[in-house]
């Protein structure tokens, strides 16, 4: 068993010196180095790996990094909320978002048409400009053929969208699968209800889509999770993994309590008592901000890759 040894600061550490640091701190930091050594394994173990995150994620500037690990082919298959979806499109169009504070007076910012997503805020006029660009592009979808799953559809927008900081456009140009089994749960969801009043033979399978995702891995493969968040988007990945026989790697990093019984903050402990992640699987559960604990854990990962000329 390991001792606790102290942090050092030295001149011109690097952050993945201290990460290494942290495997002996003790507390959330030891997970967070416990964490960032599953995920070197998943990927050094040929893994398929799945990255789940909520939208509020997308809203922050975590989006080009999920974009760039995509690129460097890291991620297999992705699955998240429609606002991931909605707010990926909306900043390849170049609308803002803006950092502003945790307690505003929100009546005020309501009045002056704008939303709040924690400290994140997006004006009225951003959706608007995504409604005018989501009209014609599901009118011409809808000419191409009249069904679609989430993920196929995902993918023709990925398709449309010029933006090497999308995660949409990386995940077309990469071949990686974008699953989003809330896909009405959003202003995308709205407009494409709209649309279906006038043209009720525009279909949204999400049904087919369970079988593209349980599809994605088989119970040979070995599976890896890096679970930003929770909700829908992480359980909809573990439940296709359980199908598979169990995830071999888990990491789930959140803010949630296991005591409230919810799926955002079951760890991987719990995870196991349902058979979504293997007995003997190698697993962590960081509790913490993401947009702290992931680019950290992220950059100590790859680096050591680089280093054994793996990325």
């Amino acid at each position: 068993m390991p001792s606790i040894n102290d942090v050092e600061w030295t001149p011109d550490q690097s952050v993945s010196e201290l990460v290494d640091q942290f495997g002996q701190t003790g507390l959330q930091a030891t997970q967070l180095r416990r964490a960032a050594e599953a995920i070197e394994r998943m990927y050094k173990a040929d893994a398929t790996i799945y990255l789940t995150y909520t939208s509020n994620m997308v809203s922050s500037g975590l989006r080009g990094f999920f974009a760039q690990l995509i690129e460097l082919g890291f991620v297999d298959v992705i699955c998240t909320t429609v606002g991931g979806i909605e707010e990926d499109i909306m900043k390849a169009m170049g609308e803002r978002f803006d950092i502003g504070e945790f307690d505003p007076d929100d009546v005020d910012l309501f009045e002056q048409g704008v939303n709040r997503i924690g400290n994140i805020t997006v004006d009225n006029e951003s959706y608007e400009n995504f409604e005018d660009t989501i009209r014609p592009l599901l009118k011409d979808l809808h000419e191409e053929k009249p069904r679609w799953t989430p993920s196929e559809f995902i993918y023709a927008v990925g398709q449309r969208v010029n933006d090497e900081k999308s995660v949409l456009s990386q995940a077309e140009a990469n071949d990686v699968p974008v699953f989003c089994p809330a896909i009405t749960d959003g202003s995308l969801g709205f407009h494409l209800y709209l649309y279906q009043q006038k043209n009720d033979d525009f279909i949204i399978d999400v049904v087919k889509d369970f079988k593209h995702i349980v599809e994605a891995s088989t119970h040979d493969d070995q599976k890896g999770v890096i679970s930003l968040g929770g909700g829908v988007s992480k359980h909809h990945a573990l439940l296709s993994c359980l199908l598979n026989g169990g995830l071999d790697y888990a990491v789930y990093m959140t803010t949630a309590s296991t005591t409230s019984g919810s799926m955002s903050g079951a760890t991987t402990d719990e995870a196991k008592s349902w058979g979504k992640i293997k007995d003997d699987s190698d697993a962590a559960t960081v509790h913490g901000d993401v947009t702290i604990t992931f680019p950290i854990v992220m950059t100590k990962v790859l680096d050591t890759l680089r280093d054994h000329d793996m990325i």
